[in-house]
C-alpha cells in the first residue's frame, strides 16, 4: 500500500496551463511535504491537500528537491503560516535556498544578457526580476546522497544532479516509488529531461538517469507530469538510448 498522494496543482503560467506534482508522504508521525510550488502557491496546496482529507496544518516537514523558483516558491509563506515545519534540502542547495548564495538560474538567465537581441531583452528582464523576488528562508537540515531518513517507512536520498549540482530525488523503499523531481520529466507519455536547454550540465543529468536504475522502482512521480504510467525501467533505459546513439 502507497503512503503517499499526488498533488496535480493545475494552473495558468504565462497563458499556458500547466501542471505541478508535489507529494505528500504520511505515516502515523509525519506528514511530509515534497516541493512548494511557485511564490503565492500556498492556498492552491492546501486546496489540493484538502481534497484528499490532509491538512496542510499537518504538514511536520518539507523537502525541497532544489533551489529552482517552481519547487521553493512559497517555502518562506509556508514557513510563516506553519513555524513547525522542518525544511530539509541537499547540503549543495541548502546555501541557495536560504539566500546566502545567488539563484543559479538566475546567474544563468544573467549570462545570456551580453547575447540577446534588443527585442529578446524585456523579456528576459521580466524573468531575471521574477527570480530575484524568489523569497529565501532558511534550511534546517541538510542531507547528502544514499542518506536514509527514517521517516514514513524510510526515504532514502538519491544525489541526482545535472538539473542543478544539488538536485536529489527520493526513493520509498517501502513502496517501490521514486519521486523524481526534475531529474526526469514526463513528455507526450515518455520520460524525458527536464528542460535540456536549461540543464546546467546536461552530461552529468544524464548520468543521474542512468543511476536510477540501481533502484527497484516500480512507480515513479515526475514534478512535471505526474505519476507515470507503464514501465519504469523500460521508459529509463529508452531515455538513455536517446542520449547515448
Amino acid at each position: 500500500m502507497s503512503n503517499y498522494v499526488v498533488l496535480n496543482i493545475e494552473f495558468e503560467y504565462q497563458g499556458q496551463q500547466q501542471v505541478i506534482s508535489p507529494v505528500l508522504i504520511q505515516d502515523a508521525a509525519d506528514t511530509i511535504l515534497v516541493d512548494c510550488g511557485y511564490p503565492d502557491f500556498l492556498p492552491k496546496i492546501e486546496e489540493a491537500a484538502n481534497r484528499h482529507h490532509i491538512s496542510v496544518a499537518s504538514i511536520t516537514k518539507l523537502i525541497l528537491t532544489h533551489h529552482d523558483m517552481d519547487h521553493m516558491g512559497s517555502l518562506a509563506a509556508l514557513k510563516r503560516a506553519y513555524p513547525q515545519l522542518t525544511v530539509i534540502a541537499h547540503e549543495l542547495e541548502a546555501p541557495y535556498i536560504a539566500g546566502q548564495r545567488k539563484s543559479l538560474r538566475l546567474e544563468q538567465v544573467e549570462s545570456t544578457w551580453g547575447e540577446l537581441r534588443a527585442e529578446d531583452k524585456p523579456h528576459v528582464e521580466q524573468l531575471m526580476l521574477l527570480l530575484q523576488s524568489n523569497e529565501p528562508a532558511a534550511v534546517d537540515q541538510t542531507v547528502r546522497h544514499q542518506e536514509r531518513l527514517p521517516l514514513c517507512s524510510g526515504i532514502e536520498i538519491i544525489h541526482t544532479p545535472g538539473h542543478m549540482p544539488g538536485h536529489m530525488s527520493l526513493y520509498l523503499p517501502a513502496s517501490k516509488t521514486l519521486i523524481a523531481g526534475d531529474a526526469v520529466v514526463i513528455q507526450e507519455g515518455g520520460l524525458a529531461i527536464a528542460n535540456p536547454e536549461f540543464t546546467l550540465d546536461l552530461e552529468e543529468a544524464v548520468r543521474s538517469v542512468r543511476r536510477l536504475l540501481d533502484y527497484n522502482i516500480e512507480h515513479l512521480i515526475c514534478y512535471h507530469g505526474g505519476l507515470y504510467q507503464g514501465n519504469v525501467k523500460q521508459a529509463l533505459r529508452a531515455l538513455l538510448q536517446a542520449y547515448d546513439s
